[in-house]
């Protein structure tokens, strides 16, 4: 796997939390997560989904590891149906799950896919494999091209099943899956989402209270005290009792 981008964007986003990163082969995977010696894992599927969850994220290309003086070397994709006179390389640890291999299978198996990479470079046969583990494994001496019409591997994030996968790595599947800084689901965007906007006093908000208009008094009811029932304005005749005034 190659993860370089994302623990890149795991340490702007979280860089008070570390991310340490375990490298285990294939057949060991599984068995990280299921100890704990893991909190998740970029595995390869399928996945046993008792006790694991998992999402897939891409499929991956698979190549054919070659000699760099050999005839593919010259083109740059070929055929399964081309490797039908060559020798290939099974590993035991092989990610490809095979029915059938292609091209002429070898008296025995490597053990494992470095070994296999040193008998191509000793120019005993060719290996197809996915194309990140032509990558971990390159030397000098060999280059590779896509092969075609051939099973490929699918990678996926795993972690030990549950009914909700933990903050953290809530976190690193919304890095994974390209989600931005705003739609991340983990513990930030939870801290994020718990921050309420206090709410305003109207007592406070900094707007001058309303003041009585001219010849109006002040508002009662939204009504100008001049205007109520029973109320008077200058000149009318009446006291502020509304009976009539005495006249002398």
């Amino acid at each position: 796997m190659t993860p370089s981008k994302w623990v890149r964007i795991w340490n702007e986003r979280l860089p008070d939390v570390p991310l340490t990163l375990l490298a285990v082969s294939p057949a060991e995977a599984f068995g990280a997560l299921r100890e704990g010696t893991a909190d998740a894992g970029l595995v390869r599927l399928p996945v046993d989904r008792d006790d694991l969850s998992a999402i897939p994220l891409y499929t991956e290309t698979t190549v054919v590891v070659v000699p760099k003086d050999h005839l593919f070397a010259q083109v740059e994709e070929i055929f399964a149906t081309d490797l039908a006179d060559e020798l290939v390389l099974h590993p035991l640890d092989d990610t490809l799950g095979w029915e059938q291999p292609p091209g002429r299978p070898a008296m025995e198996r490597p053990e494992t896919t470095a070994d296999a990479i040193e008998l191509v470079a000793a120019g005993v046969g060719l290996l197809a494999l996915p194309q990140s583990l032509a990558r971990l494994h390159h030397r000098k001496d060999l280059t590779y091209r896509t092969l075609n019409d051939v099973p490929q591997s699918r990678v996926a994030l795993s972690w030990p099943a549950a009914d909700e996968a933990p903050d953290l790595v809530e976190e690193f599947i919304g890095i994974v899956r390209g989600r931005t800084v705003n739609s991340t689901r983990g513990r930030r965007a939870e801290e994020r989402k718990g921050q309420k906007e206090p709410k305003k006093d109207p007592k406070k908000s900094g707007k001058p209270a309303r003041s009585a208009k001219p010849g109006g008094g002040s508002r009662t009811g939204g009504r100008p005290a001049a205007a109520r029932k029973g109320g008077a304005t200058g000149g009318s005749g009446r006291g502020k009792s509304g009976k009539p005034r005495r006249r002398s």
